[in-house]
């Protein structure tokens, strides 16, 4: 699969349909950076109306992911991925578009080279920051990813 933005929205679609009819999209990839957004709507807001925290969770998690898949793509390896864990922080109520950006591409390829050298598998934690249109941080979010060769 090619990493562009239309190309995992088409994913997205078909593999991951809960994010996609929560309006979770993604804006922007490259090697170092992944950036998803998503609107606070009636579908996907919680009692207190604000955005559901499990809708933020699911476009920060796919900021990591999508670097997570675009990395073992590039190494031509066949290495299997998985959430081990994760922990969120949320400062503000998730009103309007929240514009989700992970910046850790960089840390999954280090380790994505060392499970490839020693064929051991290994954990890398990566971080996401949401931010509504002010620029206002809404919630921080944490996933360990864990990478290993099939």
């Amino acid at each position: 699969m090619e990493f562009s933005p239309s190309k995992l929205n088409t994913f997205l679609f078909f593999k991951l349909p809960s994010a996609f009819w929560s309006g979770v999209r993604v804006n922007s990839i490259s090697k170092e950076k992944c950036v998803v957004t998503v609107k606070h709507r009636w579908f996907n807001q919680n009692p207190f109306k604000s955005m559901y925290f499990a809708v933020q969770a699911m476009a920060a998690e796919l900021t990591t992911g999508a670097l997570v898949m675009m990395q073992i793509k590039n190494s031509g390896k066949k290495i299997s991925m998985l959430v081990a864990n994760n922990n969120g922080n949320f400062t503000k109520k998730a009103t309007g578009r929240i514009t989700f950006t992970c910046n850790d591409g960089h840390l999954i390829e280090e380790a994505i080279q060392k499970a490839i050298t020693s064929g051991e598998g290994q954990t890398i934690w990566m971080k996401s920051i949401g931010q509504n249109e002010k620029g206002e941080q809404v919630s921080e979010m944490n996933f360990e990813w864990s990478i290993k060769l099939k």
